[in-house]
This record gives C-alpha cells, sequence and structure tokens, in this order.
C-alpha cells in the first residue's frame, strides 16, 4: 500500500461511519450486498417454529432420516411422549410404547429417562426419541437407559435441534453440532456400532430461525448441506450381539 492509499484510507476512517465504511468495503471489494425486504425484523415470521404456516424447517431433515431408517423402527418400539411417529414410520409393529417425565400423554412407562428402571433391559426392537435429546438434561445417563431398553441388534434412532430457536417454554439444554454428539455417543455408547450426522445449511437454519415452514423453500434448498449451519443432528446406534 502507498502512502498516497494509506493518507486515503486514513482520511476515510476519520470522516465516514462505521455503516458507511462497511458499504464502502463492500462495493470496492465486489462483495454482494443483502436486500433485507421483510427480513430485517426484530420477531420471527411464526412464534410455533413454523407451524402455523406449514411444517417445521428441522422437520424435513427428521422425515427423511426416520424414512431412511423406516426398516429399522419394527417389532416393539418404545418412543419418548408419545407414539406418533412408531406409528407414521414403523413396519411389522406387535408393540407400540412411550416413556415420558410428564403423565399428560399418559406414557407406558411415567419416568425420568435417565433413571428409567422400570423400563426392563433388553425389552425393544428400536429406541425411539424425536427431536427430543436437546431437552433431555441428564444426557449421558439417558443416552445409556436408551441403549439399556433395546435387545441386543436393536437399534436407538434419536434426533436434535442445532440452529434454531429454543423451546421458551421449558428447559432446552443440549443444541451442539455433530462433532459434540460424536463425544458423547463414543463415551455412552462405547463398543457398540453407531452413525451421526448433520442436516442443513445456511438457508435451511435462517428459515428455522425465522419460523419459516419447509415448504416454503425447494427441494434443491433443502437437500444442500453444509456442516457449519447445522439444523438437525441425527443420532443412529445398533446395539451389538
Amino acid at each position: 500500500m502507498t502512502s498516497f492509499e494509506r493518507a486515503v484510507r486514513r482520511y476515510l476512517k476519520e470522516r465516514l461511519s462505521p455503516a458507511s465504511l462497511t458499504r464502502l468495503r463492500v462495493l470496492t471489494r465486489g462483495l454482494g450486498s443483502p436486500r433485507w425486504g421483510n427480513l430485517r425484523r426484530l420477531r420471527p415470521f411464526s412464534e410455533h417454529f413454523g407451524f402455523d404456516r406449514g411444517t417445521p424447517m428441522d422437520r424435513y431433515y427428521l422425515h427423511r432420516f426416520l424414512q431412511a431408517n423406516a426398516a429399522d423402527i419394527r417389532g416393539d418400539v418404545l418412543e419418548i411422549q408419545m407414539p406418533g411417529y412408531t406409528r407414521k414410520f414403523g413396519r411389522d409393529l406387535r408393540r407400540c410404547d412411550s416413556i415420558d417425565v410428564d403423565a399428560t400423554h399418559s406414557p407406558t412407562y411415567c419416568c425420568d429417562l435417565a433413571v428409567a428402571d422400570i423400563v426392563p433391559s433388553n425389552e425393544y426392537d428400536c429406541f425411539l426419541a424425536p427431536n427430543t435429546i436437546n431437552v433431555l438434561r441428564d444426557i449421558r445417563g439417558c443416552l445409556r437407559q436408551m441403549l439399556r431398553v433395546v435387545k441386543p441388534g436393536g437399534v436407538v434412532l434419536a434426533t436434535g435441534a442445532v440452529l434454531g430457536p429454543l423451546l421458551g417454554d421449558g428447559a432446552d439444554y443440549w443444541h451442539m453440532a455433530a462433532d459434540g454428539w460424536r463425544e458423547l455417543a463414543r463415551e455412552a455408547w462405547a463398543g457398540h456400532e453407531y452413525d451421526v450426522q448433520h442436516h442443513g445449511n445456511c438457508l435451511t437454519a435462517t428459515g428455522a430461525i425465522l419460523g419459516l415452514a419447509h415448504e416454503e423453500l425447494t427441494t434443491d434448498e433443502l437437500e444442500y448441506q453444509d456442516p457449519r449451519y447445522p439444523v438437525l443432528v441425527t443420532l443412529r446406534c445398533r446395539k451389538s450381539k
């Protein structure tokens, strides 16, 4: 940089506001400028994760994950809170049980999952925890219990939110990237086969934060994957025989 260029730079810094300097920098470097429109807002389009508009952004990845692993949701299945996803995605079901710390939905087992000793060991072919792991306080205890109650060869399917709004009406503990969940899985599911994946990109993460429905994006936009902007993390573990 020449002395003249340095002088011009100093002159501009002394006389322009930080916002004006940023606009000038973007312009001179050929960087893209945002066109905010109605996206420049302090409150989201939906206060209900997009349910009032359609299907929340993270559900696109949840449903795709459950469809891809539908063959694991079979026989005797235990699902957190209510067996809705078990019945929607399961095959050749014998028993659809549920577990929840709250008795509101009349679960089969009303207890804290982290200390769910009332559930027999090696009892289920599949444990289903859809969009739940981020709200479980004792996550290590819960992951161990999920594995304990499935039969040898059985499968745990679990998902959790990453980038998106917090619940607001309850505790929300774990919004970790896939690497964080792999560390926990390595500890809680040592010796068993497990897989952790991320799903989403900066557009779907923005949509999730703003409360947009996934129907408002195209399939190509939803399918693009960028590990820096995960909307949902999925965990699958097969218990060793």
